[in-house]
């Protein structure tokens, strides 16, 4: 089997700019869960975790001149892909890699949101509406570095990124490419905060992911992608590679528009496909980065998965970091793989924020100490979309 390897990686969400802070963030176990500061929205009540920043302030972060139209979730995908490349060993003198898969739903949302009224009315924003779609927001980021000889757009809700990254290590597994980059990007909008309130799956307060008393999730918005690279790629580069991405599997059960199925079979499908493509057991794995959304469902439902992927009483450390940066939906599989790199290299287990009191279905309790077990070798990280479209990857030291 062919080896796929992480040699660089970058990250923005409500914690940071950058893998610096996102790791300080972690080990001090400070969230970035907060009031909304950004968007204009009568729910302003509902915390959130925003990125730090307005979209003009993104904007000149990521270097993007004024005057063209562009998304926050385009600029958020410019800067965590920056970082990516320049960690990987790439400059702006390099051939950039030939491969850019990125997942996102939202896509250019907050500029139809803001303009759309005056598109029915006056046809003068056209502009800004040709923005919307998920594509466009893709071609945005590539554009900023020059020309990517393949272009993506996954979007399968809450595992969009994962599948973005599955996507590009099948295509180097297959021979298609020899270096790609993948993960996602999404901003909050209106759209999202009005839906997921609608569904009724809003906390009033910071959510607490199982725990009895989960009330639901909060919303979060962000960016992370990871360069992966062939064996021959990584040689050829003379470049020290991070980690290995040892295995990942999908599955959807298809049980809902919206729930997890009770038994949570699309997750134990999508573990164990991962096991078994890494060629790992069960036992194998030291933590385990949960979807781990505060919501009675979801919790509910994976926690059941784990123990008949794990068994009962060999669950392995489990948190949800959705504590720390709220569920950034689109991004959420490249957020939270890069945090599970992060618990890799510095061994330490990101602790789950808020955590009370046990589930009485659950047989584990969520990680409450930074301090692993024994040293992580492999971490397993899940992300698990609307639909049952479910999401498992694996990241193993070399």
């Amino acid at each position: 089997m062919t080896k796929i390897y992480v040699t660089g990686y970058g990250i923005v969400s409500a914690l940071g700019i950058g893998i610096t802070p996102t790791l300080e963030a972690l080990k001090t176990q400070r969230s970035g869960i907060g009031p909304l500061r950004w968007l204009n929205t009568l729910h302003s009540h509902l915390p959130c975790a925003e990125v730090g920043y307005s979209t003009e302030q993104l904007r000149e972060i990521a270097g993007v001149p004024k005057g063209p139209v562009t998304t926050r979730t385009a600029l958020m995908g410019i800067i965590a892909l920056e970082e990516a490349l320049r960690a990987s060993g790439w400059s702006k003198g390099n051939p950039l890699p030939p491969v850019l898969i990125s997942g996102t739903t939202v896509g250019g949302m907050e500029n139809t949101e803001a303009f759309f009224l005056d598109f029915i009315e006056n046809d003068s924003k056209n502009e800004y509406i040709l923005a919307h779609d998920c594509g466009v927001c893709t071609q945005m980021i590539a554009s900023h570095f020059g020309k990517f000889d393949t272009l993506s757009t996954l979007s399968t809700a809450c595992s969009s990124a994962a599948n973005a990254m599955i996507m590009a290590a099948d295509m180097i597994r297959t021979g298609r490419t020899d270096i790609a980059v993948a993960g996602g990007s999404e901003c909050l909008s209106k759209f999202h905060l009005n839906g997921f309130h609608t569904l009724k799956i809003l906390d009033k307060d910071p959510c607490r992911p199982f725990d009895a008393t989960r009330a639901g999730l909060n919303l979060g918005e962000g960016a992370a992608y990871l360069v992966l690279e062939s064996e021959a790629s990584v040689k050829a580069r003379g470049v020290t590679p991070i980690c290995l991405l040892s295995g990942y599997g999908n599955a959807c059960d298809a049980y809902h528009q919206t729930a997890s199925s009770p038994e949570g079979i699309g997750a134990v499908l999508s573990m164990e496909k991962a096991l078994k493509d890494a060629g790992l057991r069960p036992r194998d794995i030291d933590y385990i980065n949960a979807h781990g959304t505060g919501t009675p469902n979801n919790d509910e439902s994976e926690g059941l998965a784990l123990m008949k992927v794990f068994g009962a009483d060999n669950v392995p450390p489990v948190s949800s970091t959705k504590s720390y940066t709220g569920h950034t939906t689109s991004a959420a599989g490249s957020v939270e793989s890069v945090i599970s790199i992060l618990a890799l290299q510095h061994n330490f287990l990101p602790v789950n924020l808020h955590f009370k009191y046990p589930m009485k279905e659950l047989s584990f309790l969520p990680v409450t100490n930074d301090k692993p077990i024994r040293p992580l070798k492999h971490v397993m990280t899940n992300s698990f979309g609307f639909g049952g479209n479910d999401t498992t990857t694996l990241f193993s030291k070399i």
